[in-house]
C-alpha cells in the first residue's frame, strides 16, 4: 500500500510539473492558431453614408441598408432637405462633420452633386460613390448637364408646384407626375410600389438645376459609379461620361436598370459600395 501511495504521488507530481511546463511554454511561445490578422488587426469598417436625390426619401436604401448592416459595417442615410445644392451640401457637410473615422460616401441622382459639394475638404471621406448620379465639375449646373446626351424624360414628366418661401418670394417644387413616375423613374420596380413611391415622393426645389457647383470633391477622392442602362432620368450616355471624366477606380454598368437602382438591384450596388470600402482599408 506504501508502494502504491509513493507511486500515486509520483503521478501526481508529475502530472503538475507537466501541465505547468505545457503553461509556461505556452507563454512563451506564440500560438500556432494566431494569425497576422490578430498580431495586426485591420482598421475598423468605415461608416457608409447614404445620400438619396430628389423625389425620394431614405427608404429608397433599405435594401442596401439591409445588406451593408449584415456585413457589419455602420451605416446611416441622413435625410437630405432637397432645398438646393447649396443648402443640401452644407446640411450633409454637417452629418459628416459628425461621424469619427474613415467615410464611404454613396450619393444616388441628385444626391450625387450634394455630396460631390459635401465631401470637399473633409478628409474623413475616403471614397465616393455615385449611383446613376450627377458628377458635376465646379462651375457646372445640373439643368446643363442633363442635356449633355438625349435621354431624360423625366423633365416632361414634372409638375412644377410653387411654394412660399420664409422671405416672401416663391419657390417652385418639381414632382413627377402619378402617371409617369413609373415609367421614368422606377420602371423596374412593381407597379404597387411605384404607386407607393409615387404617393410619398418628396419634391426638390427647382432651383436644383440652376444652382452652381461650387466644389468637385472627386477630383481629390477616389470615386466608384454604377451606370443603370435603362435610365430614363439621369441618361446613361450622361452617367458613363461623368465617371468617365471623374477618372472613377470601378464603374458597374447594370443591364435594364432604371433610375432606382439600387432598389431593383441592391445586391449590385452594396457589392461596388463594400468594393470602395475594401479599398480605403
Amino acid at each position: 500500500m506504501k508502494s502504491l501511495r509513493r507511486r500515486s504521488k509520483f503521478a501526481l507530481g508529475a502530472a503538475a510539473f507537466t501541465l505547468a511546463g505545457a503553461a509556461a511554454f505556452a507563454t512563451l511561445t506564440p500560438s500556432a492558431s494566431a494569425s497576422d490578422g490578430d498580431r495586426h488587426p485591420r482598421p475598423p469598417k468605415p461608416t457608409v453614408v447614404l445620400v438619396h436625390g430628389g423625389f425620394a426619401d431614405a427608404s429608397n436604401w433599405n435594401g442596401v441598408m439591409a445588406r451593408l448592416q449584415k456585413d457589419g459595417y455602420p451605416v446611416m442615410a441622413p435625410a437630405n432637405p432637397l432645398r438646393g445644392i447649396p443648402n443640401d451640401a452644407a446640411y450633409i457637410a454637417s452629418v459628416l462633420r459628425s461621424i469619427q473615422g474613415p467615410i464611404v460616401l454613396v450619393g444616388h441622382s441628385y444626391g450625387g452633386a450634394v455630396i460631390t459639394n459635401a465631401a470637399a475638404g473633409n478628409p474623413n471621406v475616403k471614397a465616393l460613390v455615385y449611383v446613376a448620379a450627377f458628377v458635376p465639375d465646379t462651375g457646372e449646373k445640373l439643368g446643363d448637364i442633363i442635356n449633355k446626351y438625349p435621354g431624360s424624360e423625366i423633365q416632361a414628366a414634372l409638375n412644377p408646384v410653387p411654394f412660399p418661401n420664409p422671405d416672401g418670394s416663391t419657390g417652385t417644387d418639381l414632382y413627377i407626375r402619378s402617371d409617369r413616375f413609373r415609367d421614368v423613374f422606377a420602371a423596374d420596380v412593381s407597379k404597387n410600389e411605384a404607386a407607393l413611391m409615387a404617393a410619398g415622393q418628396r419634391p426638390f426645389s427647382a432651383s436644383s438645376f440652376e444652382d452652381v457647383t461650387t466644389a468637385a470633391a472627386w477630383r481629390t477622392i477616389p470615386s466608384y459609379g454604377v451606370v443603370a442602362t435603362a435610365d430614363k432620368a439621369i441618361p446613361a450616355a450622361v452617367e458613363r461620361w461623368e465617371y468617365q471624366r471623374a477618372d472613377a477606380r470601378r464603374v458597374v454598368e447594370v443591364r435594364g436598370a432604371s433610375h432606382v437602382v439600387m432598389i431593383s438591384h441592391p445586391d449590385v450596388v452594396e457589392r461596388l459600395i463594400e468594393q470602395a470600402a475594401a479599398d480605403t482599408r
